[in-house]
């Protein structure tokens, strides 16, 4: 369970990973936005990677409830990838500074506890995308001359390039509206003919 404080440190990381990019989220830098001393944040968080950690926990918290309300829902397993993309460019779109640190790879390359943590991310929404599409496949929802897991492959890569291709043009186009685009032609390669 986090603190009122520690949710606040978290929030204005983010807030400062948007503005400044990964590389701004210093004590020093938070310190001055909280308006707090270095020493005051040391007493929540342990160090940078700690917070981060915990960022990466809330990232972990809250895919996961996507993700597990839409295996458990009634709904084809079309839809409910659909959906999945539809709730995480929404939560993008409503939070830029997630995907700056969810897909920032040069953040996690030498920091084993932040690539083990993202590693857990990425490998629950797999696992629970993979449930999803082996369900589409038994009710021929899902083609099936295509495995599963490659499948999940395809989903979650173009999930992340065209995240990160948003990223890179600075958030400038609608994610949500071109990302329906996209979630279209996921859904013409992923349904049975």
């Amino acid at each position: 369970m986090i603190t009122e404080r520690q949710q606040e440190i978290i929030e204005t990381s983010l807030g400062l990973i948007s503005e400044k990019g990964i590389q701004g989220l210093t004590i020093k830098n938070l310190s001055k936005k909280l308006g707090i001393t270095e020493p005051a944040i040391y007493r929540h968080f342990e160090n940078k990677i700690q917070i981060l950690i915990a960022l990466l926990d809330l990232l972990k918290k809250n895919t996961s409830v996507i993700f597990e309300a839409e295996l458990n829902s009634d709904e084809t397993a079309v839809l409910k990838i659909e959906r999945l993309f539809e709730k995480h460019f929404k939560s993008f779109a409503e939070m830029p500074s997630l995907a700056s640190v969810v897909f920032s790879e040069e953040m996690f390359r030498n920091e084993e506890k932040l690539t083990d943590k993202i590693s857990e991310v990425i490998e629950a929404n797999n696992k629970t995308l993979l449930t999803i599409l082996k369900q589409g496949q038994q009710n021929n929802e899902i083609r099936s001359d295509i495995e599963a897991e490659h499948l999940v492959i395809f989903i979650m890569g173009a999930l992340r390039l065209f995240v990160k291709k948003w990223q890179f043009a600075k958030f400038t186009f609608n994610l949500q509206k071109e990302g329906n685009k996209l979630i279209q032609s996921v859904k013409l390669i992923i349904s049975k003919k």
